[in-house]
């Protein structure tokens, strides 16, 4: 059974930084295409960066340049850093594993920024 798990968010101040990260079990890491989505007030979900298996990521373009995408294959993990962070990244940021056509979601972490 595939299991993803986020975990590192919290409250900042607007300005501050977040380190997320999503550890995954159950299927190969290596072979999967990593994302990672947020849910904000009022908004529906919103692709933020998406890590294929033997690619580089890409951002959404609004993102680019404050967040980056890393994934550690040996430890099963994707990590997102998150700087300058703004009041507008305030939501639930999720997870996912996609292998083939198999996709698993995490629960969510919540990221608020203070103004």
């Amino acid at each position: 059974q595939v299991h993803v798990a986020e975990s590192g968010g919290g409250l900042v101040q607007a300005g501050g930084s977040l380190r997320l990260s999503c550890v995954v079990s159950g299927t190969r890491f290596e072979a999967a295409t990593m994302a990672w989505y947020r849910q904000s007030p009022g908004k529906g979900l919103e692709l933020v960066a998406e890590f294929p298996a033997r690619d580089t990521a890409n951002y959404a373009g609004s993102l680019r340049g404050r967040f980056t995408a890393s994934r550690d294959n040996a430890k099963n993990t994707m990590t997102l850093q998150m700087n300058n962070l703004k009041p507008e990244d305030t939501g639930v940021y999720k997870c996912t594993a996609a292998v083939g056509h198999y996709r698993e979601w995490g629960q969510g972490t919540q990221v608020t920024i203070s103004s």
